[in-house]
């Protein structure tokens, strides 16, 4: 399956400059939070697959501007082609806003997807907004992590972990690491990925 992972910041190349024949192949888009509805809208319209998201610390607008033709994902667990994908939003809290979560609060948000991953038969895909503790250097309590993310992968080993929150622009931070088995991958801006 051919996957086009978005987070963080509007693709030039995608939105201002865009061609049809950028998304060719694409069988599903995954958000991995803090990008403009409208973005999202526009790519649902070209795109001929699923536009999953979950929201990012900054997506408080979705709630009077959904991305329509969009689904979320943020919370559930979504099924396509039968690809097992299940989806958290938010980062660690740092102030006051929607989308923002305590350690406890995440870890309960994780545990309330643990029988509906059962019922699947387990995980391919965690998409989430924030990485998992230790996988990006940052000592911000924003950047930070959840610890919670790191326990779901080694469980349930999915294939691919994507996350966004961190920019590739703030440092020189790798694209791609491994953790176990589990591919994970910054998504900011845009990749392309095989699973």
């Amino acid at each position: 399956m051919k996957i086009l992972a978005i987070s963080d910041y509007e693709s030039p190349a995608l939105w201002d400059y865009f061609r049809p024949e950028k998304l060719e192949g694409i069988e599903l888009i995954l958000s991995c939070g803090d990008l403009d509805p409208h973005y999202l809208s526009f790519l649902a319209t070209f795109a001929h697959c699923p536009v999953l998201y979950v929201h990012g610390n900054h997506d408080g607008r979705y709630g009077h501007t959904p991305p329509l033709g969009c689904t979320s994902i943020d919370g559930r667990v979504y099924v396509h082609n039968g690809v097992r994908i299940a989806g958290l939003g938010g980062s660690m809290r740092y102030k006051p806003g929607p989308h923002q979560y305590t350690e406890r609060q995440m870890s309960l948000r994780a545990w309330s997807l643990a029988p509906r991953i059962l019922v699947k038969g387990g995980l391919d895909i965690l998409v989430t907004h924030a990485p998992g503790v230790g996988m990006v250097p940052g000592e911000d309590l924003a950047h930070q992590g959840f610890a919670v993310f790191n326990r779901m992968i080694d469980r349930y080993r999915p294939a691919l972990f994507l996350h966004g929150h961190t920019h590739l622009s703030y440092t020189r931070l790798p694209r791609e690491s491994l953790r176990g088995s589990t591919r994970v991958v910054n998504a900011y801006e845009r990749c392309i990925l095989e699973l």
